[in-house]
C-alpha cells in the first residue's frame, strides 16, 4: 500500500459524490448462478491510481476473490480515483530518483524495490517492464477518462466486467509494461480505443475540462474517509480493505461479515 504524499488543495465535499452514492458506472458479474437463481450483489469500490505498481497487483490478487466467489456473489467493481503524485509535472519524474526523494531511500534501493514488485507481478502474469527511462506521470487526465469510461455503463446490466475496468487495466499496462506516457492526451485517447472506446471522444474529453470537478471531488471524499494510501477496496460501502491484501483475507471478511 502506498501512502499519498499530499492531499490536493481542493475543498471537501460535503457528501458522497453523485457518482459514490448512486454508483452507476460498472456491470455486475454473474447475476445468476447455474440453476438461474439470482445472486446477492455486493459493490466493491476500489481507490487506486494508475501510478501504483500496488494497486495492479492488488487487484490481480482480487480476481481470485471475484472467482472464488462466482456461484454466490454478483460483484459489482467500480473505480474511484486518488493521485499518490497531484503536483507531479507534465513531463513526469525519473522514477528512481523519484523513489530516492520521497522515501529517501538510495539508487540501490529504489532498483532493489522495482524488481521485488516486478517479481510480484510476474507471479500474478502481469509484466512491469521498467527500464533505465521509465517515469512517473502525472495522473490526473487518466482519472477524468476513467470517470468518463465509468458514466458510460448500464448499472444493472450483467457481464464478467465493465469497460471501466478494462479501461484501468489497460492504462496500467501502458504505463507498467509498454512505458508509455499516460499524461499524454494521445496516447489516453488510443488506450481508450484499444478497449472499445471511441478514441474521438476520448480525445474531445481530455481537451476540455470535463469530469474534472468530479475527479477532484471523489479524492476529496475518500481522503476526508482517511483513505490515506491505495490501493483501498471498500465492500459493500462499508467494509474497507486496505493494501494489496492476499485473497484469503478478502474471504475471510467477506464470509463472516457479509454472508454470515
Amino acid at each position: 500500500m502506498i501512502p499519498i504524499t499530499r492531499a490536493r488543495n481542493a475543498a471537501r465535499a460535503t457528501g458522497a459524490p453523485a457518482r459514490i452514492a448512486a454508483q452507476p458506472s460498472e456491470r455486475w458479474t454473474g447475476e445468476r448462478d447455474v440453476t438461474g437463481t439470482k445472486l446477492p450483489r455486493l459493490s466493491v469500490d476500489i481507490v487506486s491510481d494508475v501510478m501504483c505498481p500496488w494497486c495492479i497487483i492488488g487487484w490481480l490478487k482480487f480476481e481470485s476473490v471475484i472467482a472464488h466467489f462466482a456461484d454466490r456473489l454478483a460483484m459489482r467493481v467500480q473505480w474511484h480515483p486518488f493521485e499518490l503524485n497531484p503536483d507531479m509535472p507534465p513531463e513526469g519524474e525519473d522514477a528512481v530518483e523519484h523513489v530516492m526523494c520521497k522515501y529517501g531511500v538510495s539508487a540501490q534501493q529504489s532498483r532493489a524495490n522495482t524488481g521485488r514488485l516486478a517479481e510480484i507481478a510476474a507471479g500474478l502474469g502481469f509484466a512491469m517492464n521498467r527500464g533505465p527511462d521509465f517515469r512517473m506521470r502525472n495522473s490526473f487526465d487518466a482519472h477524468r477518462l476513467l470517470a468518463w469510461a465509468g458514466a458510460l455503463e448500464e448499472p444493472e446490466q450483467a457481464a464478467a466486467a465493465g469497460v471501466q475496468t478494462a479501461l484501468k487495466l489497460a492504462l496500467f499496462r501502458a504505463h507498467f509494461t509498454d512505458n508509455r506516457d499516460v499524461g499524454d492526451h494521445g496516447v489516453l485517447a488510443d488506450v481508450a480505443a484499444s478497449v472499445g472506446l471511441d478514441g474521438a471522444r476520448a480525445a474531445a474529453l481530455l481537451a476540455s475540462d470535463d469530469y474534472g470537478e468530479m475527479v477532484r471531488a471523489e479524492e476529496a471524499y475518500w481522503i476526508d474517509r482517511n483513505i490515506t494510501g491505495v490501493p483501498a477496496f471498500i465492500l459493500g460501502g462499508r467494509l474497507l480493505i486496505p493494501g494489496a491484501q492476499e485473497p484469503e483475507a478478502f474471504i475471510r471478511v467477506i464470509e463472516k461479515k457479509l454472508l454470515a
